[in-house]
């Protein structure tokens, strides 16, 4: 009956940051340099470890994967804000919008179980170093992050479908920059209940089960490092962490905030600001963090470079 007694909504008007019109150029300069520091660094990860013979290894197998996930979920956000911000037209199809809302989900998702396979492949490293590359043979790490991807899809699937099985009569201007699952469903006049109760559980689900392997494999690596007698090599143990924490820390610190509220939501400025930040900023944070933090990368980085200055000095 809902159906019949409305039109349907064909597109949708993304307001994105239209509330500060004097802020757009700052905005988009701003915006525009990250999305290139995000495209380089990510794209510069991945080659680099395809290209270095010594980086063959199931640590960075998965932070090639991070990458590549860092830059598809932020290129499925971040050009469509800079159009938004640059041009007039905010508007953005029914079905451009549900691409957009699947796209996001399903790297999200899978970025947070790759830091928690990550955080499985640090333990092993640490905790049974003499068995690593048995334990962690090309075919688990295969497993794990097709895995990822799997989780990714499901979660997607299920809610990009819930979401646009339902009425939409208008209004249709989404108070966001980009179809995110709370901001699209807000403007259905069908009852959005199960639609809720379903972002909370599997928001839940896959932090709770993310963070519990992380948290349990960084007390296992606390434990096992306390045994390590001399200061050297408990430093170069949890070194070789640091760079995982850190991007852990920050991702999910913000996502527990977004989404993990089962009665309340943050104000809509607050809302857009940490979305800016963990589907914008964080992208371009993950390899830098990698690279500055990880002298491993360095090392490679620099032999890289030197080659290539080597060959052509002697062409």
């Amino acid at each position: 009956m809902e159906r019949e007694n409305c039109t349907p909504v064909t597109e949708f008007i993304l307001l994105g940051f239209s509330d500060y019109p004097e802020l757009q150029i700052f905005l988009f300069l701003v915006f525009l340099m990250i999305y290139i520091v995000t495209l380089v660094g990510n794209l510069g990860i991945i080659l680099l470890i395809r290209l270095e013979s010594r980086l063959h290894a199931p640590m960075y197998f998965f932070l090639s994967h991070l990458s590549f996930v860092d830059l598809c979920y932020s290129s499925s956000v971040t050009p469509r804000l800079l159009m938004g911000i640059i041009y007039e037209a905010k508007e953005i199809s029914f079905f451009a919008c549900a691409a957009q809302m699947y796209l996001f989900v399903t790297f999200v998702v899978a970025e947070s179980f790759l830091l928690a396979a990550m955080a499985y492949d640090r333990y092993v490293a640490i905790c049974n170093p003499l068995l690593y590359l048995g334990i962690m043979s090309r075919k688990l790490c295969v497993q794990l992050v097709a895995g990822s991807y799997m989780w990714g899809v499901v979660c997607a699937f299920v809610h990009t479908h819930s979401a646009f099985r339902i009425a939409f009569c208008g209004p249709n201007a989404i108070h966001h920059f980009f179809c995110d699952i709370s901001p699209v469903i807000a403007l259905s006049c069908s009852d959005t209940q199960i639609n809720k109760i379903l972002i909370f559980i599997f928001a839940t689900f896959v932090e709770t089960s993310t963070i519990t392997i992380i948290l349990m494999s960084y007390i296992f690596i606390i434990i096992c490092v306390s045994g390590i007698r001399t200061n050297k090599g408990k430093y170069k143990a949890f070194s070789t962490c640091a760079s995982h924490f850190t991007a852990f820390t920050i991702f999910h610190a913000t996502l527990l905030i977004i989404y993990c509220q089962p009665t309340q939501r943050l104000s809509g400025d607050m809302d857009r600001v940490a979305s800016v930040f963990y589907t914008v900023v964080i992208p371009m944070l993950n390899p830098l963090i990698y690279s500055l933090r990880n002298s491993e990368v360095k090392d490679a980085l620099k032999r890289l470079v030197g080659r290539k200055f080597v060959s052509r000095s002697t062409s």
